[in-house]
């Protein structure tokens, strides 16, 4: 049953039965409890290990409601050595509106941590980076405090349990950007330190001094670094060179991203990020904002003109799209490279792997949203009711409302934003917008850029 093969099911099927009526039992009571058996194997669970999942899963789903960052940190620490998953997680952490911190040498731990409502990003899940090297950086700042510059850090690092390959791992994925923030620079004078370094740590040894040692004095500030090489003058890497190497190293782009500009819209509107989608099903709708970093257009054998895209997502993850002949006469002029765009769509099955069936496009600049503000006094079934009805009557052909609502309570301590269900959403954000303030509402439009 395990295995749910049928043919030896069957045949246990007539040795139970046998068995059963033998031992007194009639052959249709056997009939039946030998089917439900059958139904029981096909995906049921028994009641202890069921009770025992449903109170885990209130468990988690308690500790995600109540206390977000920290369980989003175990989340991340949890799965650091899976980047896929990582990627999946910080996508959630955008969507609950908590900011993950780049890597930082002075404030980040092995593990992801809570800081206030946002996350510090753990060492230990910077690619290239060893278990070794990450804990010499530790042990080194609990001893001697935070470091204040690159000398510092190669004077007091155990450089015997860190190699240049996880140094220039640290210098890409962000990690000294607050005692340097040129990257190229950084690297090239981390190789100077090294070297000058090692030499000071074997003159300690030997008991030998520099110059330098005799003629300056040491301060909390200084830390007798004078003798520290200085870094070359050379220019940072392209901003592009950058986000590459992070994508590398942490799994997304920390630093910036060509969608930055749409985050709170991404974050409101977009339930779906492309990690997600690998876990739902088949034919589900989505609504994604996006930025195409490949377009292959493609001529069908009758004539007819589509494309396949890559797409990806303000957390770096990527899936691929299809416009077929249909869609894509609407949306050619906008299925181009580098375009950023909130797409519609649904979900496909494609072998192994899943890709979006682009329905419809719309370039972000040139989308907004609808935003209503409450006062408390307003929360009543009676303004929700009226809500509700104009903004029906807005709604138009259903394929065609794609204006989001938000809502906001003001004012209050909290400026979160509820996302109002797409049955919601209008056709025409004028008109929708003039109907609300007819009827007195305080309304207004806000761009997907904002």
């Amino acid at each position: 049953m395990g295995k749910k093969k049928a043919d030896e099911m069957q045949k246990q099927r007539e040795t139970f039965i046998d068995g059963a009526t033998k031992n007194g039992v009639k052959q249709h009571i056997a009939e039946h409890l030998f089917d439900q058996m059958v139904i029981f194997a096909e995906y049921c669970f028994n009641k202890s290990h069921s009770t025992a999942y449903a109170y885990v899963t209130y468990q988690t789903a308690y500790l995600k409601a109540n206390y977000p960052t920290e369980y989003m940190s175990a989340l991340l620490s949890s799965n650091s050595e899976d980047q896929e998953k990582v990627q999946r997680y910080i996508a959630t952490c955008t969507n609950l509106q908590i900011d993950v911190l780049p890597p930082d040498v002075n404030h980040s731990e092995y593990d992801f941590t809570p800081v206030d409502s946002q996350i510090m990003f753990g060492l230990g899940a910077i690619r290239n980076l060893g278990e070794g090297a990450i804990l010499s950086i530790l042990e080194a700042r609990q001893e001697g405090g935070a470091f204040v510059s690159l000398a510092d850090f190669c004077d007091r690092i155990n450089l015997s349990s860190i190699n240049s390959r996880s140094l220039e791992a640290l210098v890409k994925s962000g990690a000294f950007d607050k005692l340097n923030p040129n990257r190229r620079q950084a690297i090239e004078h981390l190789k100077l330190l090294v070297a000058w370094s090692q030499s000071r740590a074997k003159d300690r040894e030997s008991g030998q001094s520099t110059i330098f040692d005799f003629i300056s004095v040491e301060t909390p500030e200084s830390k007798g670094l004078e003798s520290a090489p200085e870094a070359p003058n050379i220019a940072d890497f392209s901003k592009e060179d950058k986000l590459q190497a992070e994508k590398e190293l942490l799994g997304f782009y920390i630093s910036d991203h060509p969608l930055k500009a749409a985050k709170n819209a991404y974050r409101v509107l977009a339930p779906n990020s492309l990690a997600d989608i690998a876990e739902m099903k088949s034919k589900a709708p989505v609504t994604i904002l996006v930025m195409l970093i490949d377009v292959k257009n493609i001529v069908t054998k009758k004539g007819d003109k589509m494309a396949v895209v890559q797409m990806e997502d303000i957390g770096g993850s990527k899936i691929e799209g299809v416009v077929f002949p249909k869609a894509y006469d609407r949306l050619s002029e906008m299925i181009i490279l580098d375009a950023q765009l909130v797409i519609w769509g649904k979900i496909d099955d494609k072998e192994d792997q899943k890709q979006i069936i682009i329905e419809d496009a719309a370039p972000l600049q040139t989308r907004e949203m609808i935003l209503l503000e409450f006062q408390p006094q307003q929360l009543n079934e009676a303004t929700f009711s009226s809500i509700k009805a104009l903004l029906k009557e807005q709604s138009g052909k259903k394929s065609e409302a794609k204006v989001p609502v938000l809502a906001k309570i003001s004012p209050t301590l909290s400026s979160q934003l509820v996302r109002l269900p797409n049955e919601y959403w209008v056709e025409n954000s004028q008109a929708a917008v003039k109907a609300l303030r007819d009827a007195g509402f305080a309304v207004s439009t806000r761009s997907f850029l904002s």
